[in-house]
């Protein structure tokens, strides 16, 4: 397996950790308030992660370790931005925040956008 599909996962894995005992943290207290930043850990964090690993783990002999390594760190830094403060904006209303889940947003997308290159290329790819 690649380096960078291990990477994938290991941060997914992590991220999936927080979401569990995040919602468990939030059932014990019958307090949903943080439920969008909970889900969007859950799918970006740990569903999305696990499909890049995974896609980068089957085409580990085609990859480009630039554009997967450069998936990784907009993927793992888009959530690392875009989730806490998600957080903080749904428990304080501080609309000030707003710009830096749309930074976080936008390197989620960046990284989906890299990806979509990383796959076109795959599909271009001459078969034999």
């Amino acid at each position: 397996m690649p380096r960078v599909s291990a990477a994938f996962f290991m941060t997914g894995a992590l991220c999936l950790a927080m979401g569990m005992c995040w919602g468990i943290a939030m059932a014990v207290s019958q307090n949903f308030a943080l439920a969008p930043a909970h889900a969007h850990l859950n799918l970006l964090g740990w569903v999305t992660m696990s499909i890049y690993g995974t896609f980068y783990a089957l085409t580990r002999e085609t990859l480009s370790p630039r554009l997967a390594w450069i998936n990784y760190v907009c993927a793992t830094l888009g959530v690392a931005v875009m989730i806490p403060t998600l957080a903080v904006f749904l428990a304080t209303g501080n609309q000030a925040l707003e710009p830096v889940i749309g930074i976080g947003s936008l390197l989620s997308l960046i990284a989906l956008l890299t990806f979509a290159i990383s796959a076109f290329r795959e599909l271009k790819r001459p078969r034999l």
